[in-house]
């Protein structure tokens, strides 16, 4: 875990303070919203992985004037999806166990912020399957702050937490929202002043059948998930083979981020003859470091055949594929090398 402050927080005034789960959406927004008529101070934490970023709720942090706290979880995040306790959801998403980890991470900076409790923007029945009222009860057994997590949103429906308990927050004037329809948020962000704000359920890679099916594939390829890979195949075309992936780049900037995410065991391959996609070839049991020094030490012998079809997969989605004979350079470190293939060996993949 580690934290970045965007706009720091200031010293304690009201008499109560919440961390704030917000993720930009409306509902989170709306919490925090609720709190502050409430005279609760708000400091907003939001989180970032290798499967989520957190602009908007940046944006919405600064439209309100919330102190925010950036949580990168990256390496926290692929411990859950290698092995959620509750399962996942329609896809790679296993949300229980996700919420579960934030308001556990969250409650470990109560201290550190003066905080009395964390708030989220989870609805009661909103989803079934993440917030359910069993969900929910998960959701806070999992942080190990029974009592110190409150959702203002549907707080009357649910049992009282230690913060309303004491008196720090009026459990009268907090809502008893449930169910699926958002009109009454819709309702409350009139009443706010809130003109845009992001769709339910955007923004997490986990959530996308594509990446989901990419990230399920690399599971069994790999037999485990590692920052690197995952960072790759949320590139260009993406095929696994017996010994090693293939990352075909589509355009300009899928190239970049291929160039961006080459380690010191990779090869890279692209065309001689005009401009094409790059592409990366990574060995499934190649020691990867990362450094030019790093690169010129690796004495691995990648497999011919998947190098190969590589390069043929470099030509084919380029223009040279309209060629005769057509060359591609591979390179691993400062190691090169030019091939040069036919026709007929590339239609293959057409």
């Amino acid at each position: 875990m580690q934290i970045k402050e965007l706009m720091l927080p200031v010293k304690k005034k009201e008499k109560a303070r919440a961390l704030l789960l917000l993720s930009g959406g409306l509902d989170s927004v709306l919490a925090g919203k609720i709190l502050e008529e409430r005279e609760v101070d708000i400091i907003a934490v939001t989180f970032q992985s290798l499967f989520f970023e957190p602009p908007e709720a940046v944006k919405a942090a600064e439209e309100h004037g919330w102190p925010l706290v950036v949580v990168d979880i990256s390496e926290e995040q692929i411990q859950i999806v290698e092995k959620p306790k509750y399962g996942y959801g329609k896809n790679m998403n296993p949300c229980i166990d996700c919420h579960g980890q934030m308001i556990r991470l969250a409650g470990e900076l109560l201290e550190k912020y003066q905080a009395d409790f964390v708030a989220t923007g989870e609805v009661l029945g909103e989803r079934p399957k993440s917030q359910s009222r069993e969900a929910l009860r998960i959701v806070e057994s999992l942080s190990g702050l029974k009592g110190l997590v409150l959702r203002p949103l549907s707080a009357r429906l649910l049992p009282a937490t230690r913060a309303e308990e004491s008196g720090l927050v009026d459990r009268e004037r907090l809502l008893d929202l449930s169910g699926r329809s958002r009109k009454r948020q819709m309702e409350l962000a009139e009443k706010y002043g809130m003109r845009e704000y992001p769709a339910p359920a955007g923004g997490c890679l986990l959530t996308d059948p594509a990446f989901s099916e990419r990230l399920k594939k690399l599971m069994e390829w790999r037999g485990t998930l590692k920052a690197d890979d995952i960072k790759l195949i949320k590139t260009g075309r993406v095929i696994f083979e017996r010994y090693g992936m293939i990352i075909v780049g589509r355009d300009e900037k899928d190239n970049e981020r291929i160039r961006k995410n080459l380690l010191a065991a990779d090869i890279i391959i692209s065309t001689v003859e005009v401009r094409g996609p790059l592409t990366l070839v990574r060995m499934k049991n190649v020691s990867q470091k990362k450094g030019r020094k790093a690169a010129d030490k690796v004495r691995a012998v990648p497999d011919a055949a998947l190098v190969k079809k590589a390069a043929l997969l470099t030509i084919r989605y380029s223009r040279a594929r309209q060629a005769e004979e057509a060359s591609v350079v591979l390179s691993c470190g400062r190691r090169k090398e030019t091939k040069r293939f036919k026709k007929k060996e590339w239609q293959n993949y057409f």
